[in-house]
């Protein structure tokens, strides 16, 4: 399991933005974050030009399918989405990880009984403005 913003676990922190500008105020070899949206389409283009690794946060299965596609190295998903996106990235080899948001450390151990491949804490996340 990959464990973002864990109190003990060393890990990346995902930069969420908002425009291609505020993508260069962040740390070199950042992991963008960024919300599935048709208006996001040229920030994700921007991204794999330029082979910038980053997140997307989907709501449906359609922008899981989405997201896999548009090469996201990461897809976000709610917690009553995780198991079956979990099953659809293994059912047609997503190289994208799928993670859930979690509060506690208590909910580590139902995640791993879905199989999801790794949880981000509200830590994980550096909103740039």
């Amino acid at each position: 399991m990959l464990f973002f913003g864990h109190r003990f676990i060393k890990s990346e922190k995902f930069y969420h933005v908002f425009d291609i500008d505020t993508i260069l105020q962040t740390p070199p070899s950042s992991i963008i974050y960024l919300e599935f949206n048709e208006k996001n389409l040229d920030i994700i283009e921007y991204l794999n030009k330029n082979s910038i690794k980053f997140t997307l946060k989907v709501k449906n299965i359609t922008e899981l399918m989405y997201a896999s596609a548009l090469e996201a190295d990461f897809i976000h998903v709610e917690q009553k989405l995780a198991k079956t996106a979990q099953k659809i990235a293994e059912n047609y080899l997503f190289d994208a990880k799928i993670l859930i948001h979690i509060d506690k450390e208590e909910e580590i151990e139902e995640v791993a009984l879905l199989g999801i491949d790794g949880v981000i804490f509200a830590e994980a996340i550096v909103k740039i403005s």
